[in-house]
C-alpha cells in the first residue's frame, strides 16, 4: 500500500464512498456521481485493494474479482440510475490518461439525452484534434 494513495486509503478522499467490495477489489463513487441526472450519474471506479500500478499488474485473483464485482456494479447502476448504455475502460500510464498510479477500471453509464450519446471510447481519438505530428 502506498501511504499517499487515495485508492489504497479511500478514506483520504472525503467525497469518495465504497459502494461495493469483495476480497480483492472495491467499487468507489464520488458524491457527485450519486446525483441522479448529473453529468456523471452512476459513474465509478473498480479498484484492486492491493496497490497495483496498472491493469497489466493484476493477479489472476484480482482479474476474477474485478469481473465478479463488475457484474454487481452493473446491477447496482441499472437499478439505481437506469442508464441506456455503458463505457468501461482502463487508463494506463501518463500518456494513456492515468493520473492516479493505482489501477482502476472506469465504469461510465451513458444516457440517451447526453450531447455525446452514441459516441464511444474511440470518438476523441479519431477526431482531427488528436492528429499526430509525425
Amino acid at each position: 500500500m502506498e501511504r499517499d494513495c487515495v485508492f489504497c486509503y479511500p478514506e483520504m478522499e472525503s467525497e469518495q464512498e465504497i459502494v461495493l467490495s469483495n476480497d480483492y477489489c472495491m467499487f468507489l463513487q464520488l458524491k457527485q456521481a450519486r446525483v441522479k441526472g448529473g453529468q456523471l450519474a452512476g459513474a465509478g471506479l473498480i479498484v484492486p485493494k492491493a496497490h497495483q500500478e496498472t491493469v497489466f499488474d493484476l493477479t489472476p485473483e484480482e482479474w476474477r474479482a474485478t469481473y465478479t464485482i463488475l457484474q454487481d456494479v452493473k446491477q447496482y447502476i441499472d437499478e439505481t440510475f437506469h442508464p441506456d448504455g455503458y463505457n468501461v475502460g482502463w487508463n494506463c500510464g501518463e500518456v494513456g490518461g492515468q493520473h492516479i498510479h493505482h489501477a482502476h477500471l472506469h465504469v461510465l453509464p451513458r444516457y440517451e439525452d447526453e450531447p455525446l450519446a452514441g459516441k464511444g471510447i474511440r470518438y476523441m481519438f479519431k477526431g482531427m484534434g488528436n492528429r499526430r505530428k509525425g
